[in-house]
């Protein structure tokens, strides 16, 4: 049988300010690749310089974590804006980030869009083919992250960037693979031995019960934990005991 490997992945150093968001610390250890906001909806200098500095010393590897300019808002909400200044948009987080990686002498894995634009993008064409060029632009080698069956993975295929199959194992899916909005019931998925099951069912079988109670196909190549869940910490602890149970290997994607 072959091995079955999938990534870990978080959104960190959300932090900015005087405001502490998500269990950063608690997580690294845990986790594979870290998701690192750009200062558009979190963090600040300091912040991603110290969350670079920390991924990089624990082995896990670091993407960009682009949104809307809502820092107020931590970027969950949609922000009326053209493909041009989403691409102009994307390409001026990027760099941020990418100086504090040249800094700390690491290089930058992946994309992956945050809250509502990643959101957006996964329907809206013209945004996910906005972001999907000024990641070509900026650094065509780097991987996209994007939920399966989304406008975003197609943008990315289009101009041949490497794609990276996310699922979530803290919120629940619609019946069509996009994520039930925050603001209706169920939305989130707190409880960690539900979250462990949902996901062990989805890396084995290719299965999740939506929100309808309906099997959904669906193949992942990472897990996203959110880091200001609650229960975080306990949900990616749950889930590596239920991967190691399963003989699921938790790796970054290219790392041997």
């Amino acid at each position: 049988m072959p091995e079955r490997v999938i990534d870990l992945n978080s959104d960190l150093g959300e932090s900015y300010g005087a405001f502490q968001i998500g269990a950063d610390q608690q997580l690294f250890p845990l986790i594979s690749s870290a998701n690192v906001a750009c200062g558009f909806h979190g963090g600040d200098p300091r912040t991603i310089d110290r969350t670079v500095n920390t991924a990089s010393a624990q082995g896990v590897r670091i993407g960009a974590h682009p949104s809307y300019p809502d820092l107020v808002g931590f970027g969950r909400r949609v922000i009326a804006a053209t493909p041009d200044e989403i691409y102009a948009d994307l390409l001026y987080q990027l760099g941020a980030l990418d100086a504090f990686c040249r800094a700390n002498g690491v290089a930058m894995q992946h994309v992956k869009a945050h809250g509502a634009l990643n959101n957006v993008a996964a329907r809206d064409e013209g945004v996910a083919g906005a972001i999907a060029a000024a990641v070509k632009a900026f650094d065509p080698s780097l991987l996209i992250y994007a939920m399966p069956q989304s406008a975003m993975m197609g943008a990315a295929e289009q101009v041949g960037l490497p794609i990276v199959r996310e699922a979530f194992a803290d919120r629940a899916y619609n019946p069509d693979a996009t994520l039930v909005a925050r603001s209706k019931p169920g939305a989130m998925v707190t409880d960690p031995a539900e979250a462990s099951e949902r996901m062990s069912r989805l890396i084995t079988q290719g299965r999740i019960r939506t929100i309808d109670g309906d099997d959904l196909l669906l193949e992942a190549d990472s897990i996203c934990v959110h880091s200001d869940t609650p229960t975080a910490v306990a949900i990616a602890t749950a889930l590596r005991e239920r991967f190691d149970k399963d003989g699921i290997i938790v790796r970054a994607p290219g790392m041997a």
